[in-house]
């Protein structure tokens, strides 16, 4: 009874919210593929992409009030650029650099034209970037928001002027770049040149009269025209249609609203009704996954490749792990801690990722060199990226035990060391699979750049966590610490994860993992190291406090 009341839930959302949007957004535009970082695209997409990199949006307000969806901001830039250099659509993010230059401290939006005349600004860039480029000193925050600033004034430019608009290829050649509409006679014979340049012009004249059903059919003669002439290089209409809607409905959203559904139930039934709260819970927790693996499939469709390449892929694939292990565990043990433990970290890691497109690149972009064609990579990309997932589940399993520890210290024994047996056997799992990956990392790093082991910054922080690792598993066999110690020395070395995970490719930024590395977000993590050391703290002296009074009971009243 209760598994259909959530599957009618979750068929709501699949089946009304979901289709609505596409009813309202599916359009013929998206059958325009365009050429862009190095990648054939739907013109959708693009647009969504280009947007979320100037502003960090997926839809803008202009100073008239009104609000511009990304697919109406581009083709409008398109079409008739004019007017777009004075609207807020380039974000400054750092509050340091728009204090350094005059900005308002209170907005984060600014034009391209007030930019590109402030003064202060071009004499900051000059000064700081040049400066630390010839000395070699690593960039402040405020330097590394000025750089990116100055990288969205540049896409704003090929924005105006219409160079990035690269839609006609070369029915020929697969390998060269794609070409603007103007310049279609570069590529195809003068008759269907000009045809194409007048189904464009009828194109745009048909969308800014505001005609926007004749547009579209206008857009769809287009891209037939363009399929027809060079049919083995411009994408087909079903896996364009098929990005498009992968983007518009984005499956991780659903992941992170169930996940977040299920994670407030376990909260809130975990004194009273549990029986129910498990099995909604439960449900919830299975869709949601299922929404996890559907945009899985559909991303490595549209990029050809395992989910493994930057921190966005990463960080979505750790969460996938963890709930993975969670769900094994639970089919096995029938226990209710791991559903427990899992959804709200993945929570959590959706959420990041969700809110966070400037730190989290939601882009799919094409590999660099060295990551292509390369089995042994993925292997070890995946392998390393599992063994975080099972160190997160035995985070979280060590947080229930803590917290029953020193605020329900009258948990049955036989519940806390059942616990702390599951959480041994996720840290088991979790240095089985860091080992694994580390080796297959060193057989990779032989493959590609001639040596097995080269002590390069993510290699280091490889090996550091796992010896940690090892550190608490043999501290626990040679009773140097019991139950409350391995779950203590679970969430201490869950630090040198994130150190490894996120502190090399964010915070030093140095060694041969070049292709992963991006800047944001240190607030957070040192937010969250703080968080959990209190937390630590915290039950290390409740525990010590309660071990005394078992050594040190009060006197009973007969004795008195």
């Amino acid at each position: 009874m209760m598994y259909k009341m959530v599957l009618r839930i979750v068929l709501i959302i699949l089946c009304v919210i979901p289709s609505s949007l596409v009813a309202k957004e599916l359009n013929q535009f998206s059958q325009i593929a365009i050429q862009h970082a190095g990648r054939k695209k739907p013109l959708t997409v693009f647009a969504r992409e280009v947007l979320l990199s100037l502003s960090g949006k997926e839809a803008i307000m202009t100073v008239e009030g009104e609000k511009i969806g990304s697919t109406d901001f581009v083709l409008s830039v398109w079409f008739h650029p004019e007017g777009w250099e004075r609207q807020p659509v380039i974000l400054v993010d750092n509050p340091l650099l728009r204090k350094a230059i005059g900005l308002d401290p209170h907005k984060k939006l600014y034009s391209f034209e007030q930019l590109k005349e402030n003064s202060l600004f071009r004499d900051f860039a000059l000064r700081h970037l040049h400066r630390n480029a010839a000395e070699g000193s690593d960039l402040k925050p405020e330097e590394k928001e000025a750089m990116a600033v100055s990288s969205r004034m540049k896409l704003f430019e090929e924005l105006y002027s219409g160079e990035i608009f690269t839609v006609i290829p070369d029915a020929s050649d697969p390998t060269k770049k794609w070409v603007t509409v103007e310049k279609a006679s570069l590529y195809y014979p003068q008759g269907l040149s000009e045809a194409l340049i007048t189904l464009f012009d009828s194109m745009k004249r048909f969308y800014l009269q505001g005609d926007l059903k004749q547009a579209q059919q206008e857009a769809s003669l287009f891209s037939k025209q363009v399929r027809d002439y060079a049919p083995r290089i411009y994408p087909s209409a079903d896996a364009l249609l098929f990005e498009h809607t992968y983007t518009l409905l984005h499956p991780w959203k659903w992941s992170l609203l169930c996940y977040i559904i299920a994670s407030v139930v376990f909260l809130l039934t975990s004194g009273w009704q549990k029986e129910l709260g498990y099995r909604i819970g439960w449900g919830f927790t299975v869709f949601g996954f299922l929404f996890h693996v559907y945009g899985f499939i559909c991303r490595i469709f549209i990029a050809g490749r395992p989910p493994v390449s930057n921190m966005y892929e990463s960080v979505v694939w750790v969460s996938f792990g963890v709930l993975l292990f969670a769900l094994i565990f639970e089919a096995i043990y029938h226990s209710r801690f791991f559903l427990k433990a899992a959804t709200p970290f993945a929570a959590v890691c959706m959420l990041l990722v969700e809110s966070q497109p400037l730190i989290f690149d939601p882009t799919i972009q094409p590999l660099v060199p060295v990551l292509r064609n390369n089995f042994w990579l993925t292997i070890h990309v995946l392998t390393i990226t599992l063994s975080y997932a099972a160190f997160a589940l035995a985070l979280g399993l060590s947080h229930i035990y803590l917290w029953h520890s020193v605020r329900r210290p009258g948990l049955e024994g036989f519940q806390k060391g059942v616990l702390a047996k599951y959480i041994y056997r996720s840290l088991q799992i979790g240095v089985f699979l860091l080992a694994s990956g580390t080796i297959l990392g060193g057989v990779w790093a032989n493959y590609s750049w001639g040596r097995f082991w080269d002590w390069d910054p993510k290699e280091t922080w490889a090996l550091i966590t796992l010896l940690c690792y090892l550190a608490v598993l043999h501290g626990r066999i040679a009773h140097w610490w019991g139950e409350f110690g391995l779950a203590v020395g679970s969430i201490c070395c869950f630090i040198s994860v994130l150190m490894a995970w996120y502190g090399v490719n964010f915070v030093l930024g140095k060694g041969l993992h070049s292709y992963g590395f991006g800047s944001g977000g240190l607030g957070y993590v040192i937010l969250y190291v703080l968080a959990e050391l209190g937390f630590v703290f915290y039950c290390l002296v409740k525990h010590r406090l309660r071990k005394k009074e078992e050594l040190n009971p009060p006197p009973s009243p007969i004795q008195v």
